[in-house]
């Protein structure tokens, strides 16, 4: 068989995979993007056609082809996170069977690194943009809004008009770990904290108004560093923060994996968990109800934030603007043996 190229590549067209699949081009595409609405059957025949000739789409063609791409980029503050991995998977799981791709942006909570990701990807011309939370540089604000590319926030609410966004009240969250330690009568009460990024301060903020309104609050009683959050990095910082205040009698941790190294570390200690020291994670990762002590933890709806804000997406480029621009998903208190 002769085979035709593109003249300036030599690398298989669309149009070649469309004649030996027996197909249109335009169901060539969609069949290689995973367009559901393309019969099973078909997208067999297209795939093996690919196969055969060695066909790989080429995006960048696509999209100056039509003024735009078939891509969603998706930026999140880090891949080692359990919280934005689950997340993550429940985003492809929407979009993928629309055709679209799914393009993670990963900018290690470095607004810099963010606005520059931003800048690149706006090149490739997205269909739509989900991004966690609200906190970036002013060049980086000024580039989405002149884009005009559909975008929705993940992770917190905005009461901002125009501003689509989906997750759960982090102070609130931080002030139901405070009533609950409160109502198993602890009183000193301390927040200990890593990678300061916008979600933790809201959190800490949300404990410290609850433990005010009770007359609670003190200062002393925090131990915020700006580190990656870590079960290391948690059982020395419990350590510091114990060998200072050792009348503390039950602490909020702003991470699930802080809260664990300092369960370690007070059992290498033989400090006595909850009887001495009353502790409270933050996501309610898997480890979580598995520890000794099991970890009372806030379990965030990770996955939910993933899919609802893609369903709003989708609803965004299909021209259906709901009419609330803020979904609340809420979160639970997982309360276990550690507090």
């Amino acid at each position: 068989m002769t085979r035709s190229t593109s003249r300036t590549t030599g690398r298989p067209t669309l149009a070649e995979v469309a004649r030996l699949s027996g197909v249109s081009p335009i169901t060539v595409s969609r069949a290689l993007r995973g367009v559901a609405t393309v019969a099973p059957e078909l997208v067999e025949k297209v795939r093996a056609a690919a196969t055969e000739l060695g066909y790989v789409a080429n995006p960048a063609a696509r999209a100056l082809a039509s003024a735009q791409s078939q891509s969603v980029v998706v930026l999140i503050p880090s891949l080692s996170n359990q919280l934005f991995v689950e997340t993550l998977d429940a985003i492809h799981d929407v979009l993928r069977p629309r055709g679209l791709e799914v393009l993670i942006g990963n900018y290690h909570y470095d607004a810099t690194v963010e606005e520059n990701l931003i800048r690149n990807y706006l090149a490739y011309q997205p269909r739509g943009l989900l991004l966690t939370g609200f906190e970036r540089s002013d060049a980086a604000r000024q580039m989405l809004a002149a884009s005009r590319v559909p975008c929705v926030h993940m992770m917190e609410l905005s009461n901002e008009p125009g501003t689509l966004s989906v997750g759960f009240s982090q102070q609130d969250a931080g002030r139901a770990v405070a009533r609950h330690l409160i109502e198993r009568g602890r009183r000193r009460l301390g927040f200990v904290a890593a990678q300061l990024d916008a979600r933790v301060m809201q959190r800490a903020e949300g404990f410290r108004q609850a433990l005010g309104e009770a007359g609670l609050y003190d200062p002393e009683l925090e131990l915020l560093v700006p580190e990656p959050s870590s079960i290391g990095l948690g059982g020395e910082l419990f350590s510091q923060l114990l060998a200072r205040h050792g009348d503390i009698d039950g602490l909020f941790f702003c991470n699930d994996d802080l809260a664990q190294g300092a369960i370690y570390q007070a059992q290498r200690q033989g400090i006595a968990v909850p009887k001495q020291v009353a502790m409270v994670g933050f996501n309610d990762l898997p480890a979580a109800a598995h520890m000794v002590p099991r970890l009372t933890s806030i379990r965030t709806p990770r996955a939910a934030v993933g899919h609802h804000a893609a369903q709003a997406l989708l609803a965004l480029l299909d021209g259906k603007r709901g009419q609330a621009l803020t979904r609340d998903l809420g979160f639970e208190l997982m309360v276990r043996e550690s507090s």
